[in-house]
Order: C-alpha cells, then structure tokens, then sequence
C-alpha cells in the first residue's frame, strides 16, 4: 500500500510518499481501505513532536479516516496515527458506521474536528441561550462546525479569522460578527463586535499575545477554553485575576473525551444525527491527493484555508 512517512521529524519537509506491506489484522481488529483521511492541525504538531502525545519513529500520521471494511461496510474511525495511508488497522470496537445520508468526505471531515467542536461548545464553554461565545479560527475545520454547534444552541457568535473572503465565509453560517483576527488590539476589536460588552466564552487555539486579549474581553462567570496553540507560545495565568474576575480558564484535549465513552458516545451520536438531517454541515476546503500531503500540511500551517482538509489514498 501507498502511505506517507516520516523517518525524521520536521514537518512536511520530511514527508515521503512510500510503499508499505498491507498491515495484518490481530486479534479484534479490522483492516480498513481508506477513501478519505482527515487533516488537523494536531497532525502539523505531530509531525514536528511538539504535541500532548509523543510519537515514535517511522511515524505514519494522521488520526481520522473514512472507509470500507472487507466487507462493504462504510465505516469512520478515530486512529491515532497511521492515517494516511490506503489501508489501516483499527479496532473493531472504534469502528463507528456512517449513516447512509451522509458521504464518505463529510464523515472524514466531521469526526475528529466535529466532536471536538461538540464538547468545546457544549461540555468544556456549556454555552447556554442568549450568551455570547467568540470562535478563533472560525473559518478551520473545527471553527466552521463550533459556529454552527453554538449558533444552534441559541448563542450570539463572534467568529476570527484573518482575511475578508474568510469572515465572509463565517458569515455565510450564521455568525452574528466577525473581527479581524490579527486586528493590533484584539480585545477593543472583540469588545466593539459585541457592541461595547465582554463575552461569555472563548474557544481559544492560537497562543501567545491573543489568549491575554481574549482573557481581557472575558465577562465575569466567562469561560476560556483552550484547545490548541498554533503559536507555540504557551501563556501563564494569574489565579488572583481569575479570582477577581470570576473567569475560568479551561484546557481540553480530545483524548480525555474518548476515554470517557458515556461521554464521548451520545455527542458522536448528536454529531451524526445531525450531518444526516442537514443540520450540520462541514465546509470542505480541499481535497489533496495523499501524494501530496505535504502541500496539505504547508497550506494549513500558513492559514490560507478555508474550511477541512481531505487526502484522497487513491491518487
């Protein structure tokens, strides 16, 4: 089978497009043929090993995958790693079935990047009816569903993103405003799109300088999540300003929602349920060759996207 490796870390630079054995199914595992394979910005992190998790050399990466089973059956599943490839293992019992009404591309595009939008709007900020909630990188692949998770749930919507063409997109799925996100005061420009008020919740990915101007534009009994740090600029806070204000500032990582099944479940049921009925639906941005994946990587890192990205094994 085809796969992209790495035997050295460093990012798309390092990637090889290669030929691997088919891998051989163990005990309670199942061999997938991969029609799509998610892109996330985790997989940029991975690949350098500046993640949560440490990896391990030769790394095939990528975490999300659509595909047939041997036996005809569509099916998505959240992998880890060994993503981009044309065939992978995976245990029987991550296997999640796709509804008949919903594509291969929207199953691989909503899985990873939908749940985390699911719990971030619903478990970790628990945005509630009549609250305002600002969306960073509102225009990516997790932004474009927490835009529409929270709008959903009866919250006000402030998306960022960085350029014209991509407000407007956030637009067109119904946020209430958007703000420049490299705007020089950030706080000022959030505060003046929510008419002079501070916001309830955050969902925060970028790092560095726009985590203090969030925190500022923070409302007594606000919520901060973080879930990414695209600056690779970490950021520490002072209790007693949390104290004095009210404010939580709240970390999440997608593994510790999979370890809780009674959790993860019914919001992956919500997710599905939801992209069958047409309530929501994943922007796709592009879909690269798996040849190709380093240009994939290199136009995600450089934020020129709009929406999720695919790799097709095929090509």
């Amino acid at each position: 089978m085809k796969a992209i490796q790495l035997r050295e870390f460093g990012g798309a630079d390092a990637f090889e497009y290669v030929e691997l054995d088919d891998p051989s199914p163990g005990d309670g595992e199942v061999l997938v043929e991969v029609t799509r394979s998610g892109v996330n910005f985790a997989d940029t992190h991975a690949t350098h090993n500046d993640y949560l998790a440490e990896q391990r050399l030769p790394l095939v990466p990528g975490a999300e995958i659509a595909g047939r089973t041997a036996d005809g059956h569509r099916v998505v599943a959240l992998v880890g790693t060994g993503g981009y490839a044309q065939k992978v293992l995976v245990p029987e019992s991550s296997l999640i079935p796709i509804p008949d009404e919903v594509d291969d591309e929207q199953a691989a595009g909503a899985l990873l990047q939908g749940l985390t939008a699911m719990a971030l709007v619903k478990r970790m900020a628990r945005i509630e009816a009549g609250e305002t909630i600002v969306v960073e990188a509102a225009a990516g692949g997790t932004g474009t569903l927490a835009v529409q998770i929270a709008k959903a749930a009866g919250a006000r919507v402030i998306g960022l993103a960085s350029s014209a063409e991509k407000r407007a997109a956030v637009e067109g799925l119904g946020a209430d405003a958007t703000v420049d996100s490299r705007a020089a005061d950030l706080r000022a420009a959030i505060l003046e799109a929510n008419a002079g008020e501070r916001v309830d919740a955050v969902l925060h990915m970028a790092g560095g300088d726009a985590f203090d101007a969030e925190l500022a534009a923070l409302a007594p009994l606000g919520r901060l999540v973080v879930f990414g740090n695209a600056a690779r600029e970490h950021r520490e806070v002072n209790t007693g300003a949390l104290l004095q204000g009210s404010k939580a500032v709240i970390g999440f990582w997608l593994v510790h929602l999979l370890l809780r099944r009674d959790l993860a479940v019914p919001l992956i049921g919500e997710l599905l349920g939801a992209l069958g009925s047409g309530a929501l639906r994943v922007t796709i941005g592009g879909v690269y060759p798996l040849s190709e994946a380093a240009r994939a990587h290199e136009a995600l890192e450089s934020r020129a996207t709009t929406g999720k990205l695919l790799l097709d094994p095929s090509l």
